[in-house]
């Protein structure tokens, strides 16, 4: 505090006329009683976190494990088996369809937003045409709509008799500076990205049990449920297969570009992934995940883009980017005799790029 030497006036301090006493204890009183009741609801909140019990995970006991294979073509086949490839006609997509028919893939639905598309249908016909022994079929479909991700399950599974294998493909990319990207597109991300593979995984390899108990109601006591409860169908002898497209994104920060949601939305999926591999392990479902690198696609083309793609080139110890092909064999061999004890793994595919 500074002293007040004598060339400074003594300073004039003017009362302040305080409010009426009824209107200050109206409210105080308004302010206490909302505050109290705010302690009272979080009290009772933490009071009933004693009182709860949580699921337990079931874990597999004494399974047994597949014969070993009688030779070296069939310990990679994927005959008979029927396979869902959401994204279905990107790049990766088509390699991984081709690849799969390839090693004996029975049947192949392709869901995507764009299948209408005529390069998609080419696609397709391509496909139907060079595999006749195989049933491919595709679907328009919308992968962060629940109802229409439902319908295309109940769809592929109605065509073909069954769903062996789900591949995880769509999903949407962008760049901004974290603090330029509005909350709305952090949303779209996430659920185009990781909230999607959530409603595929649990329609693609769960059933919803409607009439559990036969009473009528859903639940077997006579509490009726707002929405079917998913669960996970039991394991066929061969297992059912899901592989998740993360990324590398989700083990290091993309460079130049700044893609802080969409990092973050592909970290979520390795997440993911370990929890459902705990989790549907005892049914006999395996849940993997392929993370690329940077794959030379259309996403990844354009004069825009040279200087980019000089930096990822440079960065990575093959010295160049990846093909879709390279990432197909991947997946064929997490879906084949070949992958059958690989569970919650994530597979990084990017020419040695992550050590970086």
């Amino acid at each position: 505090m500074c002293p007040r030497g004598p060339w400074l006036p003594a300073p004039h301090i003017t009362p302040i006329e305080e409010p009426p006493v009824t209107v200050a204890m109206s409210s105080s009183s308004s302010s206490s009683s909302s505050s109290s009741s705010a302690t009272a609801a979080a009290a009772a909140e933490r009071s009933a976190l004693t009182q709860r019990s949580i699921p337990f995970m079931t874990l597999a006991t004494d399974t047994t494990p597949p014969a070993p294979a009688p030779d070296a073509a069939s310990r990679f086949a994927v005959a008979g088996r029927v396979a869902i490839l959401t994204g279905g006609t990107g790049a990766i997509a088509a390699a991984v369809a081709r690849a799969l028919l390839q090693h004996g893939l029975g049947a192949l639905m392709l869901l995507d937003v764009r299948v209408d598309a005529a390069e998609a249908r080419a696609g397709v016909d391509a496909l139907r045409r060079d595999f006749p022994g195989a049933r491919v079929a595709a679907r328009a479909a919308d992968v962060t709509d629940e109802a229409d991700v439902a319908a295309a399950v109940a769809e592929t599974a109605a065509l073909f008799g069954s769903v062996d294998a789900l591949v995880c493909l769509a999903g949407v990319v962008g760049c901004a500076h974290a603090l330029d990207t509005p909350v709305a597109q952090w949303r779209r991300v996430m659920d185009a990205v990781a909230r999607q593979m959530v409603r595929q995984n649990a329609e693609a390899e769960a059933e919803a049990d409607l009439d559990e108990n036969r009473d009528g109601d859903g639940d077997g006591d006579g509490h009726p449920r707002s929405r079917p409860r998913p669960r996970p169908r039991q394991a066929r002898p061969r297992g059912g297969r899901i592989v998740l497209t993360a990324s590398i994104s989700a083990h290091r920060v993309n460079y130049p570009q700044p893609q802080a949601a969409y990092n973050a939305s592909k970290a979520a999926v390795v997440a993911l992934k370990s929890c459902l591999a705990a989790e549907w392990a005892h049914h006999g479902i395996l849940v993997n995940s392929v993370s690329p690198g940077y794959v030379d696609t259309v996403l990844n083309a354009g004069d825009g883009l040279a200087e980019a793609r000089q930096s990822w080139a440079a960065r990575n110890p093959s010295g160049r980017m990846g093909t879709p092909d390279e990432v197909a064999g991947v997946v064929v061999m997490l879906l084949s005799r070949a992958g059958s004890y690989v569970n919650g793994a994530d597979i990084i595919v990017d020419g040695g790029g992550a050590v970086f």
